[in-house]
């Protein structure tokens, strides 16, 4: 099979069958773009049959030797071998080179959030501004660090979908999979105020443009970026920090894991347990500080 074909084939497989986010499908499609421009370049490959696990394996030491971190190599190894499963079931490859592909080791990296007298400082102290934009930055924020969803989840968020009542929202994560995450009442004052100022606008989605369009995630990183900027110095500022910040901040306070699991939409525990490293080490700190012996 020629390979722009099986790509094309999978790109589809990936977008309707398994609903990939856009972001996800880019990724995907960018890692089987550069794995076939290296093919074509090192051994003038045109067929997916040619391929087998020794030429796999001289693209991974490749992109080991142009200094590609350990972690952005695994990512292109776990797109390999998705691709694989793919071609095996559709019967367009007898064999499988990726099950003799070991992925490179990497240190695990503990999840950037910001401390709870920076959210403090931020959501109490910093002026938003007493305009509509304002206000919406401020929400925009709060959601975040209330309810720990994706970037993602906030712009596709739909007004239906948020329960004033029953003081929940549902959302739609990864996969196209719901969850239904809780907010207390305080988060509900403040969205309920939002919705009032904007009564004059489309209503399809919680944040729109004037023109009722959804905000761009670029708008939401933007205002994210700029505020934590104000209260904070570490280097990412992002709207996924205020997600780590949610989940490390419950679990510092006594949230079961599970719990958490469930509230960020994670697949599999294992995601959610690195944030227990967060707490390690804050324990690590207090004994530091307190023991006489330390």
């Amino acid at each position: 099979m020629d390979l722009n074909e099986s790509k094309d084939s999978f790109t589809q497989y990936l977008e309707f069958e398994k609903r990939f986010s856009n972001h996800t499908l880019i990724a995907y499609s960018n890692d089987i773009v550069q794995f076939f421009a290296f093919l074509e370049t090192t051994y003038e490959i045109k067929a997916i049959e040619e391929i087998n696990h020794t030429i796999v394996r001289s693209w991974i030491v490749s992109l080991m030797e142009q200094k590609i971190t350990p972690r952005s190599v695994n990512r292109k190894i776990t797109t390999l071998k998705t691709f694989y499963k793919y071609l095996l079931r559709q019967n367009l490859v007898t064999e499988n080179p990726m099950l003799k592909i070991q992925s490179p080791k990497t240190s695990k990296r503990l999840p950037v959030f910001v401390e709870k007298e920076k959210m403090d400082m931020l959501l109490d102290v910093v002026d938003f501004g007493g305009d509509e934009e304002g206000q919406r930055n401020k929400l925009i924020i709060e959601i975040f660090y209330a309810t720990g969803m994706r970037l993602s989840e906030l712009i596709n968020l739909k007004q239906a979908n948020v329960d004033l009542y029953s003081l929940q929202m549902k959302v739609l994560g990864k996969r196209n999979k719901e969850r239904i995450i809780p907010f207390n009442r305080e988060l509900k004052n403040e969205i309920q105020k939002y919705i009032q100022s904007k009564k004059e606008l489309p209503n399809e989605y919680l944040f729109e443009t004037k023109k009722g369009k959804k905000l761009t995630a670029d708008i939401v990183y933007g205002v994210v970026h700029n505020y934590l900027s104000q209260v904070t110095t570490i280097d990412k500022k992002s709207p996924h920090v205020l997600r780590h910040t949610f989940a490390t901040h419950m679990l510092n306070n006594g949230a079961d894991l599970n719990a958490i699991k469930e509230l960020l939409g994670h697949a599999n525990l294992s995601a959610t347990q690195v944030y227990t490293h967060n707490t390690v080490e804050k324990l690590k700190n207090i004994h530091k500080q307190a023991h006489p012996k330390a």
